[in-house]
C-alpha cells in the first residue's frame, strides 16, 4: 500500500529518510516533491536544494500549489514536524497525494541532509 493518500483519510507519515528517497535527494530520482510549508524567514535561512516553498499561512488562506507540483505526490515539511502535519491534512482533503515528514528540518539537517540558504550557500534552521 502507498504512504500517499489522496483524498481520504489523514495523510501518513515518513521519516526525513525515506523523504529524501522519495524526492531524490539521497542519490536516486526520486518522484516526489519536497514541499516546506515554514515562514519565509525560516525558507531563507535554510532549505532542502529543490524544495518548494509555499507557507502553511498562504495554504490556509486559500493559496494553490504551483502548477508544476499540482499532480506530483508531495512530501511537506516544516521545523520539526506540527505545521507540516497540518498542511497535508488540508492537501489531502483538497485531494492532493501528500504526507508529512516525522521531525521536519530539524532531523533533515541532523540526520546529514543538505540545507542551502537562499543564496544557495550553507544554510542553518531557523
Amino acid at each position: 500500500m502507498s504512504i500517499f493518500r489522496r483524498g481520504t483519510g489523514g495523510p501518513g507519515r515518513v521519516t526525513v529518510q525515506q523523504a529524501a528517497v522519495r524526492t531524490g535527494h539521497a542519490g536516486s530520482g526520486g518522484d516526489a516533491v519536497l514541499l516546506d510549508v515554514r515562514e519565509p524567514y525560516e525558507w531563507q535561512a535554510g532549505h532542502a536544494p529543490r524544495a518548494v516553498h509555499l507557507s502553511l499561512s498562504a495554504l490556509t488562506a486559500g493559496a494553490r500549489l504551483p502548477a508544476h507540483v499540482q499532480a506530483r505526490p508531495l512530501i511537506v515539511i516544516c521545523r520539526s514536524g506540527n505545521r507540516s502535519r497540518q498542511a497535508a491534512e488540508l492537501l489531502v482533503a483538497r485531494g492532493a497525494e501528500a504526507v508529512d515528514v516525522i521531525g521536519g528540518m530539524r532531523d533533515w539537517a541532523g540526520a546529514g541532509l543538505p540545507v542551502v540558504d537562499a543564496r544557495g550557500g550553507n544554510g542553518t534552521i531557523a
